[in-house]
């Protein structure tokens, strides 16, 4: 999906897309789905940092998290700051519980109001918060989607798929892999993030931090994101509204999410590597790292 939406971004920076252990083409079916914590997750990510450090010949990379994936990297900032530059929290994650909550109470509101009766039935056989299973979690995302809670402006999901596959991003025997790795990390952790709080966790970090939300997220419930990003201390930070989007910023606004995260990171005097144009002299090769990780179920 990023490569799909977001490749631009490749112009400006080395990006680095983390297939985080269990999920995308690093899920392994006989692997003990036990071992996928977030404490697994975070070393993993200190592991993936400092390769790129090594590599890149630089002290600090920069971080960009989606969803459940800007938990992990707050978490991952808040023990690490010698090793990240910035940080940019899209759709941020603060409180699982709390976002089930504010999910379930959106698609209850706007069920009533429009009389649904169908989703009405079907929020009764889920039930209410908090959900303890993956596919409870995921049945209430659909509902959610189905009332512009989580694309605010539905993606033409088949021509991604013929794209993706006729430029090489994706082969199609391993969608149905995909698929099934999403709902395997879901299961095996959700009973941990359901005590995941970084009001709690994370009061401060000490590295430029900004929180992108869309305007009309409920799955992850922006409001509660910007609530947090009030009391959050910070060297720098700054929240950024998409106004067109709902939870998934990158994929919704692409042109807009693409150049905001270049600047973003310009205004912090963070280097970036720029398409080099003719005649001009060689670029610093003391460039950026950008490290793209998400934990998510669009697939699903």
């Amino acid at each position: 999906m990023f490569r799909y939406f977001n490749a631009a971004l490749e112009n400006h920076f080395v990006v680095a897309y983390w297939d985080q252990r269990g999920a995308g083409r690093s899920f392994d079916p006989q692997a003990d789905p036990r071992s996928l914590t977030v404490e697994r997750h975070l070393a993993d990510l200190d592991v993936v940092v400092d390769h790129l450090r090594h590599m890149l010949g630089r002290d600090k990379v920069d971080l960009v998290g989606h969803s459940w994936g800007s938990a992990l990297g707050l978490l991952y900032a808040r023990t690490h700051p010698d090793k990240i530059s910035a940080f940019i929290g899209v759709a941020q994650v603060v409180s699982t519980r709390a976002a089930q909550q504010s999910e379930y109470d959106f698609v209850l509101a706007e069920a009533t109001r429009r009389k649904d009766e169908d989703v009405l039935a079907r929020l009764r056989e889920i039930g209410a918060p908090p959900h303890e299973t993956a596919t409870r979690v995921l049945a209430m995302e659909t509902l959610a989607e189905r009332y512009g809670g989580v694309f605010h402006k539905e993606p033409n999901r088949i021509w991604i798929m013929v794209y993706s596959i006729l430029r090489g991003l994706v082969i199609p025997w391993e969608i149905p892999r995909l698929i099934r790795a999403n709902n395997v990390s879901l299961e095996a952790m959700n009973e941990e993030l359901l005590g995941l709080d970084l009001a709690r966790s994370v009061p401060s970090v000490d590295v430029p931090v900004f929180f992108f939300l869309g305007r009309h997220d409920r799955h992850a419930e922006a409001t509660l994101a910007a609530s947090y990003f009030g009391a959050l201390r910070a060297p720098v930070k700054r929240l950024i509204w998409f106004e067109n989007s709902a939870h998934n910023v990158p994929f919704e606004e692409p042109d807009l999410f693409n150049t905001t995260v270049a600047s973003t990171l310009q205004s912090v005097r963070i280097p970036i590597i720029l398409p080099r144009l003719p005649g001009e002299n060689e670029l610093d090769s003391q460039s950026s790292a950008l490290l793209f990780y998400w934990l998510g179920s669009f697939l699903s």
